[in-house]
């Protein structure tokens, strides 16, 4: 995780989608989970209205 730091926006693949958030690919075996707390700032009932899999989606990474 080397070259992705705090704040960072960057682009990755959905590859999982569970009850409780997304799975996402950066590449470089660099993975990572999005919560479903923090897909919106609204209630969020069904990720898969947000999301499909294999979507190449923008995402801001909170944590290393």
């Amino acid at each position: 995780m080397g070259k992705y730091n705090k704040n960072d926006v960057v682009w990755g693949l959905v590859t999982g989608i569970e009850n409780y958030g997304i799975f996402v690919s950066l590449g470089d075996n660099c993975s990572g989970l999005i919560h479903i707390s923090e897909i919106s700032d609204f209630f969020v009932r069904n990720i898969n209205d947000y999301v499909e899999l294999n979507e190449t989606i923008k995402v801001k990474i909170i944590d290393v």
